[in-house]
Order: C-alpha cells, then sequence, then structure tokens
C-alpha cells in the first residue's frame, strides 16, 4: 500500500469535534483539512475508508463524523438501488464520481473526485478509469437487500 500523500492544495476534511458532543449544534464542529492520502486504484474498499467514510459513514448511511459539520446531509450510500427501481446506477454513479455530473449529487461539499483521482495517477487516464470502476463496485457491493 502507497503511503505518500498529495501535496497540492486538494485535501479531505477530517473532523476535529473541539469538545462538541454529539447532540450539540453544527458551530461546536470543525472540520480540518488534511492532504488526500494516495491509495491503491485496485481496492474500491480502501478508496471508500480514505476518501468517502468521513462523511458518508463506515457502513455508508451518510452517518460519518464529519456529516453534522455539512449544509447537505451525505446520502445514504446503502440505498441507491432502491432509489433506482431495484438497478444499482453504476453510469451515474461513475459520472458523479469522475466530476461530470457534479450538479445532480446536490452539492459541492462533495470533493470531485475524478479530479483528484487524475492527479494521484499523474494523469493517466487508465488509471482514473480503474479507480472510478472499483469504487462503484464497492458501492454496489454496499447496497440493501
Amino acid at each position: 500500500m502507497r503511503t505518500r500523500t498529495l501535496t497540492s492544495a486538494v485535501t479531505i476534511v477530517v473532523l476535529m469535534l473541539a469538545g462538541a458532543s454529539a447532540g450539540q449544534e453544527k458551530s461546536n464542529v470543525k472540520i480540518n483539512k488534511v492532504p488526500v492520502p494516495v491509495t491503491s486504484a485496485a481496492s474500491g474498499q480502501e478508496m471508500y475508508v480514505n476518501y468517502c467514510a468521513s462523511c458518508h459513514g463506515k457502513s455508508a448511511k451518510g452517518d460519518g463524523p464529519a456529516a453534522k459539520a455539512l449544509k447537505v446531509p451525505p446520502t445514504d450510500l446503502t440505498l441507491l438501488t432502491k432509489k433506482n427501481g431495484g438497478k444499482f446506477p453504476s453510469d451515474h454513479i461513475a459520472a458523479i464520481l469522475a466530476g461530470s455530473d457534479v450538479p445532480a449529487h446536490g452539492s459541492a461539499e462533495m470533493p470531485v473526485w475524478g479530479a483528484l483521482f487524475h492527479r494521484m495517477s499523474g494523469g493517466h487516464d487508465s488509471e482514473v478509469q480503474l479507480r472510478i470502476s472499483n469504487l462503484t463496485h464497492y458501492l454496489e457491493s454496499m447496497q440493501a437487500h
């Protein structure tokens, strides 16, 4: 596993509670931006844990530690198939991750992962596509039945 980080202005959020309890207002929650770690393009799970879980939660239900600090609550990613008539919306999810369907996810708070993946891969489009494909497949595996 690679442990380097992306050293450009690209960041992900990490929640700093600053003494706030779960029941307190958003104003007590502070978001700290940290460099994006470079993960394996082959592991959708590793990418999810490093890039998505802080907002969407480990279980993908929209209950990550940073969720309370966001203006728009994160989507429950386990319900994507259910909300799409029983078919996982692979193309739509891949487009969101690539950044070509950003307005559809409802908030500019979610990073455009395609651009970040492009920087991580040193501009290798095949690696970007592998990352998007593997993360999309991992999300599909998390769907509620």
